[in-house]
């Protein structure tokens, strides 16, 4: 089988990373995401394009956000990935007010770290002071 163009090897090798991050075998995401592992195997290597719906249920497995694997995959352009980092953590339910709280310190000191306004985007600021009010 031939391979295909480098964005396809290059999402391959980014799920191949996060399935090792995620410390699963090639056999267990196949397992989890309902996939066959040979597919899986062919879709890390850059031999396969997967669907939508297949890098929704790897994206799933996986526990990211299927919108990182569909801009990687050129199916959304980075700028359709709507929303704002801050009000996506906010609203994750699996995580809890720290652990959110957390995330928002650590994110808008990059930005700041980085040179970003640490002011913009303003929901940024404005949803950790929205968060610290309504913690007890």
């Amino acid at each position: 089988m031939k391979e295909l163009s480098d964005p396809w090897r290059e999402l391959g090798e980014f799920i191949r990373e996060q399935r090792s991050v995620a410390r699963l075998s090639v056999r267990r995401l196949s397992e989890i995401a309902g996939i066959s592992n040979p597919y899986l195997s062919q879709i890390e290597r850059g031999l396969r394009r997967p669907s939508a719906e297949i890098l929704q249920q790897i994206a799933k497995a996986l526990r990211i956000s299927a919108e990182t694997l569909y801009v990687r995959a050129g199916i959304l352009d980075p700028r359709e990935v709507g929303g704002n980092l801050s009000e996506a953590i906010m609203a994750d339910p699996s995580l809890n007010d720290d652990q959110k709280q957390t995330l928002l310190r650590i994110y808008l000191s990059f930005r700041r770290e980085n040179g970003a306004d640490p002011d913009r985007p303003a929901s940024s600021s404005a949803t950790v002071a929205r968060s610290r009010a309504s913690t007890p």
